[in-house]
């Protein structure tokens, strides 16, 4: 069974950095792409950022391209978003979530191509 526990999320001010965990289990995860998503109050989720199994194809949503940066570890099965430069419209719970791709090159953007998801972490950004 997968299991995706992410960490890290917190308060933060305007301008400040987070540094965002997601750590999966439960089988091996070759070929999986990972993503981040989130959701504000009252917003449907979106994406934030994805990456391949290598980790030489990563892709992010226009309003955090530039500020936010998405890494993965494959020996500790570990996926991490770094932000940068927070705004308070960051504001949200953000999930982490995999799936199988088949290669280790593909990686995806939408929701519906994400099987797996984590539990979410809160990050506030205050002004």
């Amino acid at each position: 069974q997968v299991q995706l526990v992410e960490s890290g999320g917190g308060l933060v001010q305007v301008g400040g950095s987070l540094r965002l965990s997601c750590a999966a289990s439960g089988r091996t995860f070759s070929n999986y792409y990972m993503g981040w998503f989130r959701q504000a109050p009252g917003n449907e989720r979106e994406f934030v950022a994805a990456i391949s199994w290598s980790g030489a194809n990563t892709h992010y949503a226009g309003s955090v391209k530039g500020r936010f940066t998405i890494s993965r570890d494959n020996a500790k099965n570990t996926v991490y978003l770094q932000m940068n430069s927070l705004k308070p419209d960051d504001t949200a719970v953000y999930y982490c979530a995999t799936d199988f791709g088949g290669s280790s090159f593909y990686l995806s953007s939408e929701i519906g191509e994400y099987k797996y998801w984590g539990q979410g972490t809160q990050v506030t950004v205050s002004s």
